[in-house]
């Protein structure tokens, strides 16, 4: 399979070439080749252990190596520890949600350790997930997996960051928690958030993005616009095994 050369990547908020990326001894990026706009929402696409989740960690610093080029509004970040990544207004929402099981809704929105000046205020969070709204007082435990969901998406909107990248955000949620979550992403897009997408659901990345990443082996393989998706919709079943 041949990957698609892109161009116009000068004005990318995010460029990324040449990534590789190890687990311990295990290599599992390959040299992976794509970039994000401002106010754009990308997908990366792919089957179980394609590498889209190594591919955000990488992005974060998150992995034990990496080597290559990640670019950040135009800084390489590819030296640069987590933390530090972080602090250029990126964050990541991974699958496993992270939030404070034993505290309230209210009180998970409160504790991002450093809220900048633009973080989402309160309000406008339970504008955007009226269902924390009405669940405000209640324990992580106590929350529904969609609930769960919207908390950790809620508590990385309140740092402040403008670029997120979300791991699976709608992975096992029943439809209409879904449809709310895709609708959030677009409320998001409009106020001038750029995301990256982990998924497996091609529907719902239909949805909300603007373009897909395919990813097969640890590389990026090939890239659909969203409006020719339809065209393309026997390719990327082959891609993705369905």
């Amino acid at each position: 399979m041949e990957t698609r050369t892109e161009t116009g990547t000068r004005d990318a908020l995010l460029e990324v070439s040449g990534l590789e990326g190890w687990y311990g001894e295990s290599h599992v990026l390959h040299g992976v080749d794509f970039h994000v706009k401002q106010g754009e929402v990308v997908t990366l696409l792919g089957r179980n252990g394609a590498g889209k989740t190594t591919t955000i960690k990488a992005i974060m610093g998150l992995l034990d190596k990496r080597r290559g080029s990640v670019k950040l509004g135009g800084r390489e970040t590819i030296s640069l520890q987590a933390r530090h990544i972080a602090r250029m207004g990126i964050a990541i929402c991974p699958e496993e949600r992270g939030i404070f099981s034993s505290l309230s809704v209210e009180e998970n929105l409160h504790l991002p350790p450093k809220l900048a000046e633009d973080g989402l205020s309160t309000d406008r969070i339970f504008e955007l997930f009226p269902n924390l709204k009405e669940r405000r007082r209640s324990q992580g435990t106590k929350l529904s997996g969609g609930e769960q969901q919207m908390l950790a998406i809620a508590r990385i909107l309140r740092t402040g960051s403008k670029f997120l990248l979300l791991d699976e955000p709608t992975e096992g949620l029943a439809p209409v928690i879904v449809q709310q979550i895709g609708r959030t992403i677009s409320a998001l897009k409009e106020e001038g958030f750029t995301i990256v997408l982990v998924e497996q659901n091609f529907r719902f990345a239909a949805s909300v993005a603007d373009r897909h990443y395919v990813v097969e082996q640890g590389r990026v393989v090939d890239m659909i616009p969203n409006h020719a998706l339809d065209a393309n919709i026997e390719k990327l079943h082959a891609y993705l095994g369905v």
